[in-house]
Formats: structure tokens, C-alpha cells, sequence
């Protein structure tokens, strides 16, 4: 792996793990992909039928999505007007928070240590290796939350965070990739993730996928137990006021009991939860009020590109737009940035 990727107009190609029609059809009809199926209740002819015309249907929205992605970008830069023009200069350290500015020149420093990181951090589980730290000040999130809701209120198209949440921003499209998310993971996460998850590729983030989930009332309310598609995670709080919503996590999503015993972690505004993408979690029913949170996927292309961290098997890879899924493809004069779908 070459240098850290610092800006995708270096790259010539991008690529995605493409999901095939014919790959999932042999593997439904196989012994491995037939015994799951039967257990949970797809028995019939006619519920194998149902089943793969769904999977093509989801091939064909997979196959569209950078396509559309771009799309939305394009006239979003074109059309749309911001409410608080500043939220899209450079990040400035004056967004941060003091703590959070204080634990990255620590873990930039030369001999920075693990221990001694750890007393300048809230550790939330020692087992789990879940970490809190402030991140953002409140008069950047309450910015940043205006420029949001802003933007949901405009008639601007809006792509969804991901597969389980439907309402939220994905921050590449808005244009906050650039002047807020890249800097914040190439200056500020990454030596701090090197230091608390080398094993995971902590030291070797190189691109990202970055969204903001909201809850509210006939919304979103909850989200279901799943992993990332992340090597690492940071969740920040935004606002506003609500209550309920905890985050919960149970082990690692290969581990046999992993939601056993699942440990709650509240939310505040403006600090950040850092946890393995492989980290079983999900969120409790909000109670009352909204909760918007910013979620950066982060990833590091040395480790999943030997195995996809969704169907742990060796990515197959095509063309794709941006960062993609952050998975690379080396070539003699250039380093690509790939992308599963």
C-alpha cells in the first residue's frame, strides 16, 4: 500500500464488489445457502422464485446507486443554497473540542503510548474497546444542525444514509466531504485510531463513508442490531433535545454469543463513541424529541482488501464512483479506490 489517500481527483479509476444475480442464484440453490433459506421459512418453489426475483431487483438498485449518488451531487453543488455558508470552510480547530484537539496532538507526538492515551479518553468498555471523547464544540454542532435541517427542508434530492436508515444526509453529496470529514480523519483520527486499534488498521485509514442519521417521531425511532461496514466507527451526537435512543452493543458479529450480555451507552452532544465496524450494535426507540447523529465509517483498504469485512470473503471489484467502499486495486502509476455494493 502506497502513501495514505488524501484527495480522490488523485485517482484515475474507482471500483465496487459487484453483487451478481448468477453468484447469488447458485448460491441460494446450494446446500449451504438452500439450509438457511429453509430455515427461515423459504420452502416452496414459489418462495425460492420470490426470493431471487428480490435479489435481482436489489443487484439492479445496487448497480445504480454510484450512478445516482453523482447524480445528486452534481445538482445539489449547482442548485442549492446554504443556510450557514461556514460549516463549509476548512475544518478549523476551533470546531473542536479542547479535549478532542488535546488527544490528537498526544497521539501525533513521538512516543505517544497506548496508557497514556487512555487517561486522556473515557474508556466505555475495556472488554469491547469502546471509547468516548469529546469531538465537536456546541456551537459547531448547533451550525451544523441548522445547515442540516436546512438542507432536509429544501427540494434538493436526498440519497439514504444506508439500508436500515431512512432519513438523514449522506455528507459527500451535501459537499462536506472535502472541507469537513477528510480533514477530520487524516488529521485528527488517524493517530488517534493508530493508537487504540493498530490491529484493525488504525494506522491505515485511508478513505471513509460519512452520513447523518436522524431519528424523530414518524420517523426513524430505533435501529436494528447490525455491524458496519467499517473497519472503525465514530458516532458523534449532534442534538437535539430527546431522550431514549441509547446505543447498545453486544461482541463482535463472528462471535457465537454476541449479544449475551449487551452493554447501553448513552448519548451527548458533541462527544463521540470510537468502536470496531465488527462491533455488534444498534439503538434503542427514542422517546421524545429528535436525535441527529454524525457517523463516519472508517476504512482502511491494507486490511478489507483481503476480505470483504461484510461476507468476510476476497472482494471482487469494479468500477465505482469516490471513495467507493474503500477497497483498492493497485495498478504501476496508480492506487484506486474501490467500493462493494
Amino acid at each position: 500500500m502506497g502513501p495514505i489517500l488524501k484527495d480522490t481527483s488523485s485517482l484515475s479509476r474507482r471500483l465496487s464488489s459487484p453483487l451478481s444475480y448468477a453468484a447469488l442464484q447458485t448460491w441460494a440453490r446450494g446446500v449451504r445457502g438452500g439450509t438457511i433459506l429453509r430455515s427461515r421459512g423459504c420452502v416452496s418453489t414459489k418462495d425460492f422464485q420470490q426470493l431471487l426475483a428480490e435479489l435481482q431487483q436489489e443487484v439492479a438498485r445496487r448497480q445504480r446507486l454510484g450512478q445516482e449518488s453523482a447524480a445528486r451531487k452534481a445538482l445539489i453543488a449547482s442548485s442549492y443554497h446554504p443556510a450557514r455558508p461556514e460549516v463549509y470552510n476548512s475544518l478549523q480547530d476551533a470546531a473542536l473540542a479542547p479535549e478532542f484537539l488535546s488527544v490528537a496532538e498526544y497521539s501525533a507526538s513521538p512516543g505517544a503510548d497506548l496508557q497514556s492515551l487512555l487517561q486522556r479518553l473515557q474508556t466505555v468498555s475495556e472488554e469491547k474497546r469502546i471509547y468516548r471523547v469529546p469531538v465537536f464544540t456546541a456551537s459547531f454542532c448547533q451550525a451544523l444542525l441548522e445547515e442540516l435541517e436546512h438542507f432536509e427542508q429544501s427540494d434538493m434530492p436526498k440519497g439514504r444514509p444506508n439500508t436500515m436508515n431512512h432519513y438523514g444526509v449522506l455528507l459527500h453529496e451535501l459537499g462536506l466531504d472535502e472541507p469537513l470529514v477528510t480533514p477530520l480523519r487524516e488529521r485528527f483520527l488517524q493517530p488517534l485510531m493508530a493508537l487504540l486499534y493498530p490491529d484493525c488498521g488504525g494506522g491505515q485509514l485511508d478513505s471513509h463513508r460519512a452520513f447523518v442519521v436522524k431519528y424523530a417521531p414518524g420517523q426513524d425511532r430505533e435501529l436494528g442490531c447490525h455491524y458496519d461496514n467499517a473497519e472503525l466507527t465514530l458516532n458523534v451526537a449532534l442534538g437535539k433535545a430527546f431522550t431514549g435512543g441509547a446505543l447498545y452493543f453486544g461482541g463482535l458479529f463472528q462471535a457465537p454469543a454476541a449479544l449475551t450480555e449487551p452493554l447501553e451507552v448513552q448519548h451527548v452532544v458533541g462527544q463521540g463513541v470510537l468502536h470496531r465496524g465488527g462491533q455488534l450494535h444498534g439503538a434503542r426507540p427514542l422517546g421524545t424529541g429528535e436525535r441527529w447523529n454524525l457517523v463516519v465509517w472508517l476504512r482502511a483498504s491494507a486490511v478489507r482488501n483481503r476480505l470483504c469485512p461484510m461476507c468476510c470473503r476476497e472482494p471482487d471489484l469494479v468500477d465505482d464512483e469516490g471513495f467507493g467502499d474503500g477497497f483498492t486495486r493497485e495498478e504501476p502509476t496508480t492506487v484506486d479506490v474501490c467500493a462493494l455494493t
